[in-house]
């Protein structure tokens, strides 16, 4: 059976200013009031499941294991049945719905509700409430404080919220039809996924190479003395990071930075961007006392980097010239000395090899992090200074290739859910008509 869609329908009316705007003349438009009933069914228990609504549909949670945060009384959840709809409507945000697959318990804070019409099917319905939160529907209903991610939908305005409603045998072709099409595209974007992580590893295998072994193949070779290094060039030294560049901790008295409405870029690892960029247009802004007082301590230059020591281990960049700035203490600063360029340093820095050092050193069980006096000793390979050029420029029009082609993937990718969302839109709300014919 071939399944299709054409244009649209011939006849729409029923616009009223809804989110849906115009509907064909043999589709109906109702109140969620009267589509659906919201349950309040409180367990007293933990019941057999404790459900938890992701992004990717209502999961069980591995309480054994703890997985995710547990409540401490269960005695306010909720019952849910398999074939209930769920959903985090106090994020509307990041939340989502789907239909139960499962018997189980869900927090008090989430809408339970039942599809009680008979001429409403639960996958068509569905469609509906996802749409809500993909395409920020809802977000337009909710309440609260959207900056600080609280938006709720309440349950007023849930039941005043009116849905197209075709005929059911419409309903029946436009899940089927979405359905076929979205696992295509679905498909289409795991696939491109996949090969953007093999690029990436690609990229990583590349720089890994070029900064152990550098580009000649048929170099004398030599015992590094170090079993996660291997062998080297033999011309080439194994340094610790204090023989290359003087490594600072821009807040060693850990005061805080002062922050104010209108002043400098503050950088954390939440500004690293792909390769070697650093974002500028950060939402927490410095006084210039505070920069001022790094500017002093770090004494930056052309050429300083940060390399992050908490959290995200290891993750380096090159900071922008000529930009004053402040950086948050779980970075600390890099001034190479004249025996590396500091380009070359970003790339080795940036290699696997650092980061089999990282392991048994690291503190914290909350927050892993190295000391400043660790990365000092961090063991680097330096080839001699006038080989280091070649190398980088190597690696600079290697990775760019490697970059575009993941660039290109991303946008395919992005161009891929948009049409998904587009498709499923129209689909649900009767601006193209889907079709079943031929065999």
């Amino acid at each position: 059976m071939n399944i299709a869609a054409q244009l649209e329908h011939d006849e729409m009316n029923f616009g009223n200013g809804e989110w849906f705007g115009l509907i064909p003349v043999d589709w109906d438009r109702r109140k969620l009031k009267y589509v659906v009933k919201i349950l309040k069914r409180v367990a007293g228990f933990e019941g057999p499941s404790v459900l938890s609504i992701t992004q990717r549909g209502i999961k069980i949670k591995d309480t054994e294991s703890g997985e995710g945060q547990l409540a401490q009384d269960y005695s306010g959840y909720q019952l849910v049945d398999r074939g209930d709809f769920a959903m985090n409507h106090m994020d509307l945000l990041t939340g989502y719905v789907d239909i139960s697959q499962f018997d189980g318990v869900v927090s008090p804070d989430y809408r339970v509700f039942r599809n009680f019409s008979a001429d409403v099917s639960d996958e068509y319905l569905l469609l509906i409430f996802q749409i809500g939160y993909t395409q920020k529907i809802f977000f337009r209903y909710g309440q609260g404080v959207s900056l600080l991610g609280r938006w709720r939908l309440p349950a007023d305005n849930f039941n005043e919220f009116a849905i197209p409603i075709p005929p059911m045998d419409q309903q029946r072709k436009i899940v089927t039809f979405l359905k076929c099409k979205v696992e295509t595209i679905d498909e289409a974007v795991r696939i491109k996924q996949e090969q953007i992580k093999l690029l990436r590893e690609r990229r990583k295998i590349l720089i890994q190479q070029v900064v152990t072994r550098g580009l000649n193949p048929n170099a004398p070779m030599k015992d590094s003395g170090i079993d996660w290094i291997g062998q080297i060039p033999a011309h080439w030294e194994v340094v610790p990071i204090l023989a290359v560049g003087e490594v600072i901790d821009p807040n060693p008295s850990h005061r805080n930075p002062e922050y104010v409405d209108d002043g400098f870029p503050f950088i954390s690892t939440q500004e690293f961007r792909p390769g070697a960029a650093v974002e500028l247009n950060t939402p927490r802004r410095v006084s210039r006392k505070t920069v001022e007082e790094q500017e002093e301590r770090c004494r930056f230059t052309d050429g300083s980097l940060v390399f992050s020591r908490k959290g995200t281990i290891g993750a380096v960049r090159v900071l922008p010239a000529g930009i004053r700035l402040g950086i948050l203490d779980s970075l600390c600063v890099i001034n190479p000395n004249r025996r590396i360029d500091p380009t070359y340093m970003f790339w080795t820095l940036s290699s696997d090899y650092l980061s089999a050092q990282y392991g048994p050193t690291l503190r914290g069980a909350a927050l892993p992090q190295l000391s400043v006096g660790r990365v000092r000793s961090l063991k680097i390979i330096l080839p001699p200074k006038a080989e280091q050029l070649s190398l980088i420029e190597h690696l600079v029009f290697q990775t760019s290739t490697i970059d575009r082609a993941i660039s290109i993937k991303e946008d395919q990718i992005t161009a891929l859910k948009e049409y998904k969302t587009t498709l499923i839109n129209a689909a649900v709300t009767g601006k193209i008509k889907v079709i079943q014919g031929g065999s």
